[in-house]
């Protein structure tokens, strides 16, 4: 079995950045493409943690 960086689709991984980049943009943080290593770590879990909430809400919605 190959490594897919643990995806199981394989458009999952372009999904979830474009997710992660709209997110940012959301919560007011300037991410860019690549390395990201100068984020505050107040900054990278707003940007986790909405996107944890926003994929709750989908879940719930779905019930």
């Amino acid at each position: 079995m190959s490594s897919n960086n643990g995806y199981v689709n394989p458009n999952a991984k372009e999904a979830m950045k474009q997710f992660k980049m709209e997110t940012a943009r959301e919560v007011g943080v300037d991410l860019k493409e690549g390395y990201n290593g100068d984020l505050t770590s107040k900054q990278a879990g707003s940007i986790g943690g909405e996107m944890v909430r926003k994929m709750i809400k989908k879940y719930e919605e779905t019930m």
